[in-house]
């Protein structure tokens, strides 16, 4: 099938990839993505009598200092971009994965966190719609003044329950 038609249709105009090819993609991208409500799961679930309660890996909260105080994930590092290359070593382990985010969609900071730790030979995902997410999604998050939540946005998150993806 070619990868270019004359068909009218957007959509369509880019032929799809065959079977095999977008599988492949696919596969890859879920080594290198994490979506917010994955890692909400993960980190709220109960942990076995006797186990440290270790989600499996470190999520990095890669924004500054400001942002951070604005709000963070319970339980994230925080591990400004610029300063991974000097403070990575202190902070994190290379046994243990790392998930990155920052502000959300809009923003590749958590991109570039990725990257840097990659190069420093973590093993490293990005949380997908990053903190905005996590925030629209109705999951816990501080702030300097405390603990905060809000409701689930009823347009990116269900209301009640999960998406069931």
């Amino acid at each position: 099938m070619p990868t270019t038609t004359q068909n009218p249709n957007p959509v369509l105009r880019t032929a799809p990839a065959a079977p095999a090819e977008a599988a492949a993609y696919f596969r890859a991208s879920l080594r290198f993505h994490a979506d917010a409500a994955d890692v909400a799961a993960v980190l709220a679930a109960p942990r076995t009598p006797g186990t440290p309660g270790d989600p499996g890996f470190v999520l990095v909260d890669s924004r500054s200092t400001e942002s951070w105080d604005q709000g963070h994930i319970p339980g994230a590092v925080h591990l400004p971009t610029a300063l991974i290359p000097e403070r990575a070593e202190a902070l994190l382990d290379r046994s243990v994965p790392v998930v990155t985010y920052c502000w959300g969609p809009g923003c590749n900071g958590a991109t570039r966190a990725a990257l840097a730790l990659a190069e420093l030979g973590y093993q490293v995902k990005e949380m997908l719609g990053g903190f905005e997410y996590w925030v629209r999604e109705g999951f816990a998050y501080e702030t300097w003044q405390g603990p905060e939540r809000r409701d689930a946005d009823p347009l990116s998150a269900p209301v009640e329950g999960a998406c069931g993806c």
